[in-house]
């Protein structure tokens, strides 16, 4: 696939398939994400010793107040930044040399804090089932954001089957759906051991699954691929999604 990627953020010359939906993020921003969890124990303490403090605070300086090593509160700080929860900040300067690191919360609401992310997808998922057609408005967006995070070739480049679908089911386990290529040894379809809204399906299948579909089937057609996604049997097994695969002719 090397040198066949379109690059990121880059929208088809002829506007077909390459619009970008509205509020998408950064292009390649596609993996399933999660949350920072929130800060608890000792790490817990150091977070709120910070946010409590008037000015930032040093390594020795929170070592003493918790009477730990200032490995350990090192090892925490360290993990604090790396999620975003804190910030290193070099000390005003008291003589020659560079003034040391210091530490501050980092300003804004709490990366650690509740979400409620199924909420909201409820929210919107409700609203879109109880408008006209819901099907097929859930298959024009889903087809609409698979067209966009797909990573799509070169306009010179044609990609074969087995390439279109290669990158098809990539893009399907960088979203969470856990895709197993052939599954049974059948090249027909691709098998989804996972649903990333699979709370929801109980009560919006409706929107969920046609949601899915089209999500599939822009991926395909922003390949540029002579195969598509023809159908999706939903829990064709307890743990198993299936998406069957048709050729532009029709045939499978």
């Amino acid at each position: 696939m090397t040198g066949r990627r379109k690059p990121h953020g880059t929208d088809d010359a002829d506007g077909s398939g390459g619009a970008t939906p509205e509020g998408a993020p950064a292009r390649g921003a596609r993996t399933a994400e999660r949350p920072v969890a929130p800060a608890t124990g000792r790490r817990g303490l150091i977070l709120t010793m910070l946010r409590e403090s008037t000015s930032p605070l040093g390594i020795g300086d929170i070592a003493a107040r918790l009477d730990v090593h200032p490995n350990t509160v090192r090892f925490h700080l360290d993990a604090l930044a790396e999620t975003g929860q804190v910030e290193r900040v070099h000390a005003a300067p008291t003589g020659p040399g560079r003034p040391p690191l210091v530490f501050r919360a980092r300003p804004g609401m709490d990366l650690g804090g509740p979400r409620n992310y199924r909420l909201l997808a409820e929210i919107l998922a409700g609203n879109l089932a109880a408008g006209p057609d819901p099907a097929a408005r859930a298959t024009e967006a889903g087809r609409a954001w698979g067209g966009f995070l797909v990573d799509r070739p070169a306009p010179s480049a044609a990609l074969s089957r087995g390439e279109a679908v290669r990158e098809l089911v990539r893009l399907l386990d960088d979203l969470g759906f856990a895709p197993e290529e052939q599954p049974a040894g059948d090249p027909r379809r691709i098998g989804l051991r996972h649903c990333p809204f699979v709370e929801l399906v109980g009560t919006q299948a409706a929107v969920i699954c046609p949601l899915h579909l089209g999500l599939m089937r822009g991926a395909m057609a922003a390949l540029g691929a002579q195969v598509t996604v023809d159908r999706l049997v939903p829990f064709a097994e307890p743990d198993l999604c299936l998406a069957h695969l048709t050729t532009a002719d029709g045939t499978r």
